[in-house]
């Protein structure tokens, strides 16, 4: 089941943690969150799962910041959340994706017990200009059944900026 804007209301400060929140942004089933002014974009031509790789800052400007096709923006929202006992999603928003905007590529997908902000991949079929501050895409939840395991994770859990990926420390106990 997924919870109804009433519902994530009713959550908030017990299973829900929205900071900051403003109640303007409840949808009928869910919040729409925005772009913080910070990007992140890769400094290198190829990348390799196996390794760390360099990056270079962005900041969206008050004029907006161009992106180009082929490249992968990495950004995330200026909200912070929490969720315990329901399984939080992103999607992007349509009127977003109706520019041709993707807003993540694989990760929508959210664990029970996560704790940060969101990091954003974000690709472009054709130039587009973002802005900061904008409501960009929408969280919303989803109930669990039966027992679970609190996501506990060494690259992800209680991030404080944008997190570019690290996949390469699945390969350092291999």
């Amino acid at each position: 089941m997924i919870l109804s804007g009433k519902e994530i209301k009713k959550r908030l400060g017990k299973e829900i943690i929205i900071d900051p929140f403003d109640d303007s942004r409840v949808g009928p089933n869910s919040y729409n969150l925005r772009l913080h002014h910070d990007l992140v974009m890769y400094d290198v031509a190829e990348l390799d799962m196996k390794k760390s790789h360099a990056t270079k800052s962005l900041v969206i400007p008050e004029e907006g910041l161009l992106l180009q096709p082929g490249q992968l923006y990495l950004g995330r929202t200026i909200e912070y959340t929490e969720t315990d006992n329901l399984v939080p999603m992103l999607e992007g928003r349509s009127s977003i994706g109706r520019l041709g905007l993707f807003i993540h590529i694989t990760a929508g997908f959210g664990d029970v017990g996560f704790c940060g902000f969101w990091t954003l991949e974000m690709f472009c079929v054709q130039p587009v200009r973002v802005y900061a501050g904008v409501e960009i895409c929408q969280i919303f939840y989803h109930t669990i059944e039966g027992d679970y395991t609190r996501y506990m994770s060494n690259k992800y859990q209680n991030n404080r900026g944008v997190q570019p990926s690290m996949l390469y420390k699945d390969f350092e106990n291999v």
